[in-house]
């Protein structure tokens, strides 16, 4: 059915003036709403992304179970310090982790990222806990396709629907400040560095809590004013912080002794997400899930889908350990010789930075990435398959057609519940948009007729 449906979105791109008439419908409300990363458009190609109502379902099942086992480690973490030194938090992580948030889940609004194989098996690689961005221009861009007049059309053969997600993020942080203890309407600060590329998102975000009767403000972290009553911008006295920013940058910048960790450590201010989810933000969550020593915390389910749905990670170092088939390996040997089928991460970066591909190296340079690996703190994770598809864009005045990677990456509510997803594609196989050169896409779910 999928191929069947982007086959004919194609054939009505290929009917006279459509894909000149997309193009430009596109053009302009990319403008018009600034749905720009940087300064560039979010998305530059014709086609959204349709997924399988069916395989959809499947997708959120298997993250339900990923996010179950998660949140059992989340609570082991918290109550062994022994377990968690191997997350390798600072002395300024260990700290702000221990600020109760005032509400149960730290990671109110996550998104694990993954990959599609050609049987539609999703595979998890890593899980971003922070508040990710992205949401918001999806939601718009879903707007904006559904109104194309080659959508109109498609439609009429393929019907589809979207899921809606900016009620779903108010609706979070809501529930959040309500647990905390928050009763009245909160005027809400959405707080990330004012240079930063996905600014667009937080003017978007306004303007629907505008229209929600909702007051709230964009601000820099330096905006930020505490005297130990009131976490203040200027005049406007802030309830509710909707926190995009990075906590590992926010502390690397400016400290504990930041007014938002003070107010938030007061109680003065809600803070979602938690800065507990610097924790789950580490790369190395995936290596105590996937690692055998751990497999008591979870039920014969939930172990069962950390080995369908992660792929086999461990802790850079020099260390005795097990590979996927649970044959004892030396690490530093094994992750020398098979270079091919590894990806070295740093444990606490994000956007793509520090990663390398195995495969894309030569052999010098893959030892010494390993060797700058064994100095700081990385996880090493094994390949998994990565899909493709052809997209359609419209470029000096032609119709064309490129493979692009994608990855599919389901949104997680409150720690547990999965609904909606986004989709990035790239012309490599390191696919963020933050990284460059990538497309950010709507999806669609199609149910079988």
């Amino acid at each position: 059915m999928i191929q069947d449906a982007i086959a004919h979105y194609h054939a009505l791109l290929e009917t006279a003036g459509m894909a000149e008439k997309t193009a430009t419908a596109l053009a302009e409300q990319a403008d018009r709403q600034k749905l720009t990363f940087g300064d560039r458009p979010i998305c530059n190609v014709l086609r959204p992304f349709f997924l399988d109502s069916r395989a959809y379902e499947r997708i959120r099942h298997g993250a339900g179970l990923v996010m179950r086992a998660s949140a059992k480690l989340y609570r082991a973490l918290m109550q062994n310090a022994t377990l968690r030194a191997q997350m390798d938090l600072s002395e300024e992580e260990e700290a702000v982790i221990q600020i109760e948030p005032g509400y149960e889940a730290p990671d109110a609004s996550a998104r694990l990222d993954g990959f599609l194989d050609d049987a539609s098996q999703v595979q998890f690689v890593e899980y971003n806990a922070e508040s990710p961005g992205g949401l918001i221009f999806g939601d718009v861009l879903s707007e904006v396709f559904l109104d194309l007049t080659v959508m109109r059309e498609f439609v009429r053969r393929f019907p589809v629907r979207s899921i809606p997600l900016r009620t779903r993020i108010l609706d979070t942080l809501l529930d959040n400040y309500r647990q905390w203890g928050g009763s009245r309407s909160p005027r809400i600060a959405i707080v990330d560095w004012g240079d930063v590329r996905t600014r667009q998102e937080f003017v978007l975000f306004q303007e629907f809590l505008a229209s929600r009767g909702i007051a709230s403000i964009i601000a820099d972290p330096a905006d930020l004013e505490y005297h130990g009553r009131e976490l203040q911008v200027g005049d406007f006295t802030i309830d509710l912080v909707y926190k995009r920013v990075v906590t590992g940058e926010l502390l690397a910048r400016c400290g504990l002794d930041h007014p938002l960790i003070r107010a938030t450590r007061d109680r003065v201010v809600c803070t979602v997400n938690s800065f507990r989810v610097q924790m789950l933000f580490k790369k190395m969550l995936f290596g105590l899930l996937s690692d055998p020593d751990q497999a008591s915390l979870f039920d014969e389910e939930e172990r069962t889908a950390i080995t369908r749905h992660l792929p086999w990670t461990r802790k850079m170092k020099a260390d005795w350990t097990t590979n996927r088939d649970g044959h004892r390996i030396d690490l530093i040997d094994f992750v020398r010789r098979e270079k091919d089928r590894l990806v070295l991460k740093p444990n606490s970066e994000y956007g793509g930075r520090g990663v390398v591909l195995g495969w894309s190296c030569d052999q010098t340079d893959w030892e010494d990435a390993l060797e700058e690996a064994l100095k700081s703190s990385f996880v090493v994770q094994e390949r998994v398959a990565v899909g493709m598809e052809r997209y359609p864009s419209y470029a000096s005045g032609q119709l064309r057609y490129d493979d692009r990677y994608f990855d599919i990456d389901p949104y997680v509510w409150q720690g547990n519940r999965v609904e909606g997803c986004g989709i990035r594609l790239s012309s490599s196989a390191l696919l963020n948009v933050s990284a460059g050169g990538g497309s950010a896409i709507p999806v669609f779910l199609l149910s079988p007729g």
